[in-house]
C-alpha cells in the first residue's frame, strides 16, 4: 500500500507514537508499504516552530536524510497540485491540509490522519 502522512501523524510518530492507532503505527513501521511524507510537512513544522506554536526545531535538522534513510519517500508539490489546492471547495481552510488533500487526490493514496475534514473531499483516510 502507498500512503501519505498528515503532519500531525508524522509528529506523533516521531515524538509520541503511543498516540497513534495500531493500524497507523503498523503501516508506518512496515517496510512492505510505501509511505510518503509531503514537503508540506517540514514546511508546516518550520512555520509553526518559527511562530512558537511548536517546539520541533530538532525534527527539522537533517529532515530529508533521516526520513529517506528510514524508508519514507518525500513527495514534492507540483504546480498542478498547488493550483488544485487553491481551487478545492472551502470545506477546509488550512493551506497545509489543502495541499495534502490535493496531493492525496492526485496520487490516489490514502492519508494517515485523524482529521475528518479530509473526508469531505473524497480522500481515503486511515485512522484506526
Amino acid at each position: 500500500m502507498t500512503y501519505l502522512i498528515d503532519t500531525h501523524t508524522y509528529l506523533w510518530f516521531r515524538i509520541s507514537p503511543g498516540l497513534l492507532p495500531p493500524r497507523c503505527l503498523d503501516l508506518l513501521t512496515d517496510t512492505e508499504h510505501t509511505g510518503f511524507i509531503s514537503v508540506v510537512t517540514p514546511w508546516e513544522l518550520a512555520v509553526k516552530s518559527g511562530t512558537g506554536k511548536l517546539d520541533v526545531a530538532a525534527l527539522l535538522v537533517d529532515f530529508e536524510q533521516r526520513e529517506t534513510e528510514a524508508g519514507f519517500l518525500i513527495a514534492g508539490v507540483t504546480v498542478g497540485q498547488a493550483i488544485a489546492s487553491g481551487l478545492l471547495p472551502r470545506h477546509h481552510r488550512d493551506p497545509f491540509d489543502r495541499l495534502l488533500i490535493a496531493q492525496a487526490l492526485e496520487m490516489r493514496a490514502p492519508v494517515l490522519s485523524r482529521d475528518a475534514s479530509f473526508d469531505a473531499y473524497g480522500v481515503e483516510r486511515i485512522w484506526f
